[in-house]
Protein backbone atom coordinates (compact mmCIF):
# COMPACT_ATOMS: atom_id res chain seq x y z
CA UNK A 1 0.00 0.00 0.00
CA UNK A 2 1.41 3.44 -1.12
CA UNK A 3 0.30 6.43 1.25
CA UNK A 4 0.97 10.13 0.97
CA UNK A 5 2.12 11.89 3.84
CA UNK A 6 -0.75 14.11 5.54
CA UNK A 7 -1.20 17.52 6.83
CA UNK A 8 -3.18 18.36 9.84
CA UNK A 9 -6.45 20.20 9.84
CA UNK A 10 -6.56 22.27 13.01
CA UNK A 11 -9.86 22.82 14.77
CA UNK A 12 -11.43 26.28 15.02
CA UNK A 13 -13.73 26.29 18.13
CA UNK A 14 -17.07 28.51 17.77
CA UNK A 15 -18.78 30.71 19.80
CA UNK A 16 -22.56 31.63 20.60
CA UNK A 17 -23.23 35.08 20.21
CA UNK A 18 -26.97 35.74 22.49
CA UNK A 19 -28.55 39.44 21.65
CA UNK A 20 -31.72 40.69 23.81
CA UNK A 21 -35.12 41.90 21.81
CA UNK A 22 -37.58 44.32 22.47
CA UNK A 23 -37.11 47.82 24.15
CA UNK A 24 -37.19 46.14 27.94
CA UNK A 25 -34.51 47.36 29.92
CA UNK A 26 -34.03 43.77 31.94
CA UNK A 27 -32.73 41.26 29.94
CA UNK A 28 -34.44 38.00 29.89
CA UNK A 29 -33.09 35.25 32.25
CA UNK A 30 -31.74 33.22 30.04
CA UNK A 31 -29.75 36.09 28.57
CA UNK A 32 -28.64 36.52 32.18
CA UNK A 33 -25.62 34.20 31.71
CA UNK A 34 -22.62 35.87 31.16
CA UNK A 35 -21.58 32.68 28.65
CA UNK A 36 -22.66 29.72 27.52
CA UNK A 37 -21.30 26.23 28.64
CA UNK A 38 -18.02 25.73 27.00
CA UNK A 39 -18.26 22.62 24.99
CA UNK A 40 -16.66 19.43 26.78
CA UNK A 41 -12.75 18.90 25.27
CA UNK A 42 -12.53 15.65 23.03
CA UNK A 43 -10.74 12.96 25.21
CA UNK A 44 -7.00 12.49 23.55
CA UNK A 45 -6.38 9.35 21.62
CA UNK A 46 -4.61 6.29 23.43
CA UNK A 47 -2.00 4.68 22.07
CA UNK A 48 0.07 2.24 23.08
CA UNK A 49 3.60 0.26 22.12
CA UNK A 50 5.22 -2.65 23.46
CA UNK A 51 8.86 -3.32 22.40
CA UNK A 52 10.94 -6.71 22.99
CA UNK A 53 14.30 -4.47 24.19
CA UNK A 54 14.84 -1.35 26.14
CA UNK A 55 13.57 1.37 23.87
CA UNK A 56 16.75 3.77 25.58
CA UNK A 57 19.11 1.19 24.03
CA UNK A 58 20.09 1.63 20.45
CA UNK A 59 18.85 -0.79 18.50
CA UNK A 60 15.18 -2.06 16.91
CA UNK A 61 12.83 -0.90 19.74
CA UNK A 62 15.36 2.88 19.83
CA UNK A 63 14.35 3.18 16.57
CA UNK A 64 9.71 2.73 17.34
CA UNK A 65 10.94 5.01 20.10
CA UNK A 66 11.91 8.20 18.06
CA UNK A 67 9.25 7.76 15.75
CA UNK A 68 6.56 7.34 18.87
CA UNK A 69 8.01 10.99 20.43
CA UNK A 70 8.11 12.25 16.95
CA UNK A 71 4.16 11.31 17.24
CA UNK A 72 3.70 13.01 20.49
CA UNK A 73 5.52 16.57 18.69
CA UNK A 74 2.73 15.99 15.74
CA UNK A 75 0.02 15.69 17.39
CA UNK A 76 0.14 16.86 20.70
CA UNK A 77 -2.63 16.89 23.04
CA UNK A 78 -4.85 15.13 20.60
CA UNK A 79 -3.14 11.79 21.30
CA UNK A 80 -1.54 10.36 24.64
CA UNK A 81 1.24 7.50 24.17
CA UNK A 82 2.20 4.95 26.53
CA UNK A 83 5.03 2.35 26.33
CA UNK A 84 6.30 -0.88 28.16
CA UNK A 85 9.47 -2.32 27.17
CA UNK A 86 11.97 -5.03 26.86
CA UNK A 87 9.29 -7.87 26.92
CA UNK A 88 10.40 -11.27 26.13
CA UNK A 89 8.10 -13.30 26.36
CA UNK A 90 4.89 -14.06 25.10
CA UNK A 91 3.39 -14.68 28.10
CA UNK A 92 4.59 -11.25 29.46
CA UNK A 93 3.39 -10.15 26.19
CA UNK A 94 -0.02 -11.53 26.37
CA UNK A 95 -0.86 -10.01 30.01
CA UNK A 96 1.12 -6.16 29.04
CA UNK A 97 -1.22 -5.74 25.37
CA UNK A 98 -3.95 -7.02 27.76
CA UNK A 99 -3.71 -4.33 30.37
CA UNK A 100 -3.32 -1.74 27.68
CA UNK A 101 -6.43 -2.65 26.35
CA UNK A 102 -7.91 -2.29 29.62
CA UNK A 103 -6.09 1.08 30.58
CA UNK A 104 -8.37 2.73 27.46
CA UNK A 105 -5.95 2.50 24.70
CA UNK A 106 -7.75 2.13 21.37
CA UNK A 107 -4.82 1.54 18.87
CA UNK A 108 -1.76 -0.63 20.28
CA UNK A 109 1.15 -1.37 18.03
CA UNK A 110 2.99 -4.98 18.87
CA UNK A 111 6.51 -4.54 17.59
CA UNK A 112 7.62 -8.07 17.46
CA UNK A 113 7.29 -10.83 15.11
CA UNK A 114 6.65 -12.97 18.75
CA UNK A 115 4.05 -10.90 19.62
CA UNK A 116 1.61 -11.49 16.81
CA UNK A 117 -0.31 -14.60 18.33
CA UNK A 118 -0.55 -13.26 22.17
CA UNK A 119 -2.04 -9.64 20.71
CA UNK A 120 -4.05 -11.44 18.28
CA UNK A 121 -5.76 -13.42 21.24
CA UNK A 122 -6.46 -9.69 22.98
CA UNK A 123 -7.64 -8.51 19.71
CA UNK A 124 -10.58 -10.95 20.14
CA UNK A 125 -11.70 -10.03 23.38
CA UNK A 126 -11.79 -6.42 22.78
CA UNK A 127 -13.62 -5.79 19.21
CA UNK A 128 -13.22 -1.84 19.74
CA UNK A 129 -9.42 -1.78 19.95
CA UNK A 130 -7.66 -1.49 16.66
CA UNK A 131 -4.28 -3.69 17.16
CA UNK A 132 -1.20 -3.43 14.90
CA UNK A 133 1.46 -6.24 14.45
CA UNK A 134 5.38 -5.51 13.59
CA UNK A 135 6.77 -8.09 11.17
CA UNK A 136 3.53 -10.30 12.09
CA UNK A 137 1.22 -11.75 9.04
CA UNK A 138 -1.92 -12.72 10.68
CA UNK A 139 -5.46 -10.59 10.47
CA UNK A 140 -8.69 -10.33 12.05
CA UNK A 141 -11.29 -7.76 12.23
CA UNK A 142 -9.38 -5.41 14.26
CA UNK A 143 -6.43 -6.78 13.67
CA UNK A 144 -3.28 -6.19 11.07
CA UNK A 145 0.24 -6.05 10.04
CA UNK A 146 2.63 -4.00 8.93
CA UNK A 147 6.49 -4.60 7.75
CA UNK A 148 9.10 -2.67 6.05
CA UNK A 149 11.39 -3.84 3.30
CA UNK A 150 14.63 -4.43 5.34
CA UNK A 151 16.03 -6.71 2.90
CA UNK A 152 16.51 -3.90 0.16
CA UNK A 153 18.77 -2.28 2.85
CA UNK A 154 20.31 -5.03 3.19
CA UNK A 155 21.32 -5.10 -0.42
CA UNK A 156 23.10 -2.37 -0.34
CA UNK A 157 25.35 -3.01 2.82
CA UNK A 158 26.64 -5.70 0.90
CA UNK A 159 27.90 -3.64 -1.09
CA UNK A 160 29.73 -1.79 1.68
CA UNK A 161 30.80 -4.92 3.28
CA UNK A 162 32.37 -6.54 0.12
CA UNK A 163 34.02 -3.00 -0.37
CA UNK A 164 35.31 -2.76 2.96
CA UNK A 165 36.47 -6.82 3.43
CA UNK A 166 40.22 -7.54 2.67
CA UNK A 167 39.11 -11.37 3.08
CA UNK A 168 36.39 -11.72 1.54
CA UNK A 169 34.98 -13.28 4.51
CA UNK A 170 31.53 -11.46 5.96
CA UNK A 171 30.42 -12.36 8.76
CA UNK A 172 26.18 -12.25 10.24
CA UNK A 173 24.61 -12.60 13.16
CA UNK A 174 20.77 -14.08 12.67
CA UNK A 175 18.35 -14.70 15.32
CA UNK A 176 15.39 -16.93 13.67
CA UNK A 177 15.32 -18.68 10.22
CA UNK A 178 12.53 -17.26 9.02
CA UNK A 179 11.53 -15.91 5.64
CA UNK A 180 12.17 -11.97 6.78
CA UNK A 181 15.57 -12.95 8.08
CA UNK A 182 16.68 -15.26 5.34
CA UNK A 183 15.80 -12.41 2.43
CA UNK A 184 18.26 -10.07 4.78
CA UNK A 185 21.11 -12.28 4.41
CA UNK A 186 20.49 -13.25 0.94
CA UNK A 187 20.15 -9.65 -0.27
CA UNK A 188 23.16 -8.81 1.80
CA UNK A 189 25.19 -11.11 -0.22
CA UNK A 190 23.43 -10.66 -3.54
CA UNK A 191 24.31 -6.94 -3.18
CA UNK A 192 27.68 -7.76 -1.88
CA UNK A 193 28.39 -9.98 -4.98
CA UNK A 194 27.80 -7.00 -7.15
CA UNK A 195 31.45 -5.59 -5.69
CA UNK A 196 32.81 -8.81 -5.48
CA UNK A 197 31.65 -12.10 -7.05
CA UNK A 198 33.73 -14.21 -4.99
CA UNK A 199 32.49 -13.36 -1.27
CA UNK A 200 31.42 -15.59 0.99
CA UNK A 201 28.96 -15.35 4.03
CA UNK A 202 28.97 -17.09 7.17
CA UNK A 203 25.92 -17.22 9.73
CA UNK A 204 25.68 -17.99 13.31
CA UNK A 205 21.85 -18.26 14.88
CA UNK A 206 21.13 -17.29 18.10
CA UNK A 207 17.35 -18.64 17.72
CA UNK A 208 16.51 -15.21 19.69
CA UNK A 209 16.00 -12.12 18.85
CA UNK A 210 17.44 -10.04 22.10
CA UNK A 211 20.59 -12.04 24.02
CA UNK A 212 23.19 -9.94 24.22
CA UNK A 213 25.20 -12.75 25.59
CA UNK A 214 24.59 -15.15 22.58
CA UNK A 215 25.00 -12.33 20.57
CA UNK A 216 28.61 -10.97 21.57
CA UNK A 217 29.12 -15.50 21.32
CA UNK A 218 28.19 -15.58 17.95
CA UNK A 219 30.13 -12.39 17.10
CA UNK A 220 33.52 -14.10 18.64
CA UNK A 221 32.63 -17.01 16.93
CA UNK A 222 32.42 -15.26 12.92
CA UNK A 223 35.96 -13.23 14.46
CA UNK A 224 37.24 -16.50 14.52
CA UNK A 225 36.70 -17.73 11.35
CA UNK A 226 38.13 -15.01 9.83
CA UNK A 227 35.52 -13.01 9.06
CA UNK A 228 36.38 -9.45 9.03
CA UNK A 229 33.20 -7.28 8.53
CA UNK A 230 30.13 -8.34 10.67
CA UNK A 231 26.55 -7.44 10.77
CA UNK A 232 23.14 -8.88 12.37
CA UNK A 233 19.72 -9.33 12.77
CA UNK A 234 19.40 -9.34 16.39
CA UNK A 235 17.52 -6.82 18.72
CA UNK A 236 21.01 -5.58 20.98
CA UNK A 237 24.19 -3.74 20.50
CA UNK A 238 26.54 -7.13 21.33
CA UNK A 239 27.68 -7.46 18.04
CA UNK A 240 28.71 -3.93 17.29
CA UNK A 241 30.12 -3.71 20.55
CA UNK A 242 32.01 -6.72 20.04
CA UNK A 243 33.13 -5.69 16.72
CA UNK A 244 34.38 -2.93 18.24
CA UNK A 245 36.42 -4.34 21.17
CA UNK A 246 38.24 -6.59 18.24
CA UNK A 247 38.89 -4.04 16.00
CA UNK A 248 36.68 -5.35 13.42
CA UNK A 249 34.07 -3.54 10.97
CA UNK A 250 30.79 -3.61 11.61
CA UNK A 251 27.23 -2.68 10.10
CA UNK A 252 24.64 -2.02 12.19
CA UNK A 253 21.45 -3.22 12.11
CA UNK A 254 18.16 -1.36 13.18
CA UNK A 255 19.70 2.40 14.20
CA UNK A 256 23.09 3.92 13.59
CA UNK A 257 25.34 2.51 16.97
CA UNK A 258 28.05 5.02 16.69
CA UNK A 259 28.20 5.22 20.62
CA UNK A 260 28.65 1.33 20.20
CA UNK A 261 31.15 1.11 17.64
CA UNK A 262 32.34 4.54 17.03
CA UNK A 263 35.99 3.62 15.44
CA UNK A 264 34.29 0.64 13.35
CA UNK A 265 30.57 1.38 12.68
CA UNK A 266 31.28 1.58 8.19
CA UNK A 267 27.76 2.41 7.80
CA UNK A 268 23.67 0.66 9.12
CA UNK A 269 20.84 -0.67 8.17
CA UNK A 270 18.18 1.71 9.82
CA UNK A 271 14.65 1.28 9.78
CA UNK A 272 11.87 4.47 9.96
CA UNK A 273 8.29 4.34 11.73
CA UNK A 274 7.10 7.57 11.77
CA UNK A 275 5.50 8.05 8.50
CA UNK A 276 3.94 5.26 9.29
CA UNK A 277 2.79 5.79 12.17
CA UNK A 278 1.95 9.59 11.67
CA UNK A 279 -0.73 7.98 8.75
CA UNK A 280 -2.31 5.32 11.01
CA UNK A 281 -2.63 7.74 13.89
CA UNK A 282 -4.37 10.22 11.94
CA UNK A 283 -6.50 7.43 10.00
CA UNK A 284 -8.10 7.05 13.55
CA UNK A 285 -8.54 10.03 14.40
CA UNK A 286 -10.49 10.68 11.26
CA UNK A 287 -12.39 7.59 12.18
CA UNK A 288 -10.93 5.88 8.89
CA UNK A 289 -8.63 3.15 10.40
CA UNK A 290 -9.41 -0.08 8.48
CA UNK A 291 -7.55 -3.73 8.27
CA UNK A 292 -4.57 -2.84 5.46
CA UNK A 293 -1.07 -5.04 5.66
CA UNK A 294 1.63 -2.66 4.63
CA UNK A 295 4.68 -4.13 3.64
CA UNK A 296 6.78 -0.80 2.50
CA UNK A 297 10.39 -0.19 2.10
CA UNK A 298 12.43 2.46 0.01
CA UNK A 299 9.47 4.38 -1.49
CA UNK A 300 8.04 4.80 1.96
CA UNK A 301 10.76 5.95 3.37
CA UNK A 302 11.10 2.87 5.94
CA UNK A 303 14.47 1.43 5.01
CA UNK A 304 17.82 3.43 4.67
CA UNK A 305 21.47 2.31 4.86
CA UNK A 306 22.71 5.29 6.98
CA UNK A 307 25.87 6.00 8.63
CA UNK A 308 28.15 4.97 5.85
CA UNK A 309 31.72 5.78 6.74
CA UNK A 310 33.79 8.49 4.87
CA UNK A 311 36.60 5.67 4.12
CA UNK A 312 34.12 3.91 1.84
CA UNK A 313 35.23 4.18 -2.12
CA UNK A 314 33.08 6.70 -3.70
CA UNK A 315 32.11 4.71 -6.73
CA UNK A 316 30.75 2.44 -4.12
CA UNK A 317 29.25 4.80 -2.31
CA UNK A 318 27.32 6.87 -5.98
CA UNK A 319 26.50 3.19 -6.78
CA UNK A 320 24.53 2.78 -3.33
CA UNK A 321 22.88 6.11 -3.52
CA UNK A 322 22.22 5.53 -7.08
CA UNK A 323 20.31 2.01 -6.68
CA UNK A 324 18.45 3.27 -3.81
CA UNK A 325 17.21 6.34 -5.85
CA UNK A 326 15.52 3.17 -7.97
CA UNK A 327 13.99 1.79 -5.16
CA UNK A 328 12.68 4.78 -4.35
CA UNK A 329 10.96 4.63 -7.50
CA UNK A 330 10.12 0.69 -7.41
CA UNK A 331 12.43 0.40 -10.33
CA UNK A 332 14.43 -2.10 -8.68
CA UNK A 333 13.85 -5.72 -7.16
CA UNK A 334 16.70 -6.77 -5.04
CA UNK A 335 15.53 -10.76 -6.23
CA UNK A 336 15.06 -10.71 -9.63
CA UNK A 337 16.67 -13.81 -11.59
CA UNK A 338 18.78 -15.94 -12.65
CA UNK A 339 19.21 -16.60 -8.14
CA UNK A 340 20.73 -19.60 -7.73
CA UNK A 341 21.17 -21.66 -3.91
CA UNK A 342 23.84 -22.37 -2.29
CA UNK A 343 23.04 -25.62 -3.25
CA UNK A 344 23.36 -25.51 -7.18
CA UNK A 345 19.27 -25.26 -7.65
CA UNK A 346 17.27 -22.15 -9.96
CA UNK A 347 15.27 -20.70 -7.53
CA UNK A 348 14.42 -17.70 -9.72
CA UNK A 349 15.21 -17.92 -13.45
CA UNK A 350 16.82 -15.22 -15.52
CA UNK A 351 14.15 -12.57 -16.86
CA UNK A 352 12.14 -13.17 -13.26
CA UNK A 353 11.43 -11.34 -10.26
CA UNK A 354 10.28 -12.55 -6.79
CA UNK A 355 6.75 -11.59 -5.48
CA UNK A 356 5.43 -11.17 -2.12
CA UNK A 357 4.37 -14.64 -1.81
CA UNK A 358 7.98 -15.52 -3.11
CA UNK A 359 9.60 -13.89 -0.33
CA UNK A 360 7.26 -14.71 2.56
CA UNK A 361 7.93 -18.36 1.60
CA UNK A 362 12.12 -17.78 1.29
CA UNK A 363 13.57 -21.01 2.37
CA UNK A 364 16.61 -20.80 0.98
CA UNK A 365 20.25 -19.71 0.63
CA UNK A 366 21.21 -18.25 -2.23
CA UNK A 367 25.01 -19.16 -3.59
CA UNK A 368 27.81 -17.57 -1.57
CA UNK A 369 25.91 -18.26 1.70
CA UNK A 370 28.04 -21.05 4.00
CA UNK A 371 26.18 -24.11 5.30
CA UNK A 372 22.15 -24.90 5.15
CA UNK A 373 19.30 -22.92 6.39
CA UNK A 374 18.05 -24.70 9.80
CA UNK A 375 15.58 -27.08 9.83
CA UNK A 376 12.13 -26.21 11.54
Amino acid sequence: MAFQKYAFALAAAGCLVLSGCGDKTEEPAAAQKTAAAAPAKSEPLKVAWVYPSPRAEEGWSKQHEEARELIEKKFGDKVQTQVVDNITTTVDAERVIRDLAVQGNKLIFATSFSFMNPALKVAKEFPDVKFESCTGYKTAANFTNYNARFYQARYLAGKLAAAMSQSGRLGYVAAMPIPEVLQGINAYTLGAQTVNPNVQVSVVWTNTWYDPGKEGDAANTLIGQGCDVLTHHTDSTAVPATAESKGVKVISYHSAMTKTAPKQLIGAVTHHWDEYYTHRIQEMLDGKWKVEPVWGGAELHMVRLSAITPAAPKAVVDDINAVYAKMEKGEFNVFTGPIVDNEGKVQIPEGKSADDKMLNTMNYFVKGVVGKVPNG
